[in-house]
């Protein structure tokens, strides 16, 4: 099954998809039914609007978002040639992105201020369904809701600088996540996945209509409910949050082009990206102008002071 939230008639809607048409869900968020979305089918309206009569929004709202370096050639790509950190291989590392900045599959991106190296990444996510803890891979897999496209856009000129102080990717990530169009239910996929658990998918980046990455998301080295079951550890993960899958190899982004030797043509404001997987869809995005930097003062250098007792 494949499941959305969209606009129509300028109310919000969450609906199951039906023959190229949307049956509400009799709610304005997925997340109210993902811990039984067969049961929420099962319950939705008669046929209704043709889904080129809506305005499709991200399936849903996250209340967090982990994002997943699980590609090895990605990895190799961005560190142009010093080889892939041996503790990569340690453990699924991740780090949280903003919810706030989550778009829907059609939305326009915007430069972030201050940048000039906007790129994309083509990516993966796993959406919860229900609440773990301390999960192993295989309870996580009972915790999957579905699967979307997930669009992580990045600054790589913000990137870079504030990962040099130690800390990040904060900023550099701040503007955009582009999740969708459907989130699609593991059933739908379970033919696509091979012996050690992965989803055989294909994945293709476009820019402006050319071709400029491919990738098999079975090349990741962790499943997704390895994933799931290591961001349980220690802490719950919970209805709605979403886990990307780290960017793919082989031209899943710019930097990695670039990291390779390819000349830097970072995306501009008219580009159009679009990213599609097989078995889940595609969503498409025109860069536009972004703010203004609104500029702040340097750090001050202060004498240090004591409390005097």
């Amino acid at each position: 099954m494949r499941f959305a939230t969209y606009l129509h008639d300028g109310r919000k809607q969450a609906g199951v998809l039906d023959d190229e048409r949307l049956r509400p869900l009799g709610t304005a968020s997925l997340i109210d039914v993902l811990g039984d979305l067969p049961g929420a089918a099962a319950l939705a309206g008669p046929a209704g609007p043709h889904v080129s009569e809506v305005r499709l929004l991200a399936p849903l709202q996250p209340p967090t978002v982990r994002d997943f370096v699980t590609f090895e050639e990605h990895v190799e790509g961005m560190r142009a040639g010093s080889g892939v950190p041996e503790q990569w291989y340690a453990a699924p590392t991740f780090y949280f992105g903003n919810p706030y900045a989550v778009i829907g599959p059609h939305d326009d991106v915007p430069v972030p201020p201050g940048s000039e190296l906007l790129d994309f990444e083509l990516e993966v996510a796993a959406v919860i369904s229900r609440e773990g803890r301390d999960l192993t891979p295989e309870q996580a897999r009972d915790h999957i809701a579905g699967y979307t496209i997930f669009n992580d856009w990045s600054a790589r000129d913000l990137q870079t600088a504030e990962m040099a102080v130690g800390l990040g990717p904060c900023k550099g990530k701040d503007t955009a996540t582009t999740l969708g169009p459907w989130l699609v239910t593991p059933d739908e996929l379970e033919h696509h996945r091979d012996a050690d658990g992965l989803l055989h998918l294909e994945l293709t980046a476009e820019v402006n209509g050319r071709v400029v990455g491919s990738d098999l998301l079975s090349n990741m080295s962790w499943t997704f409910e390895e994933m799931v079951a290591y961001a349980s550890r220690g802490t719950a993960v919970r209805p709605g949050d979403v886990l990307g899958s780290g960017t793919c190899g082989n031209g899943g982004c710019l930097a990695e082009l670039w990291g390779r030797g390819a000349e830097r043509h970072p995306l501009r404001p008219g580009d159009v990206v679009t990213l599609t997987v097989e078995g889940i869809g595609a969503v498409s995005t025109t860069v536009v102008p972004g703010a203004e930097v609104k500029p702040l003062p340097r750090a001050r250098r202060r004498p240090r002071r004591t409390i005097t007792p």
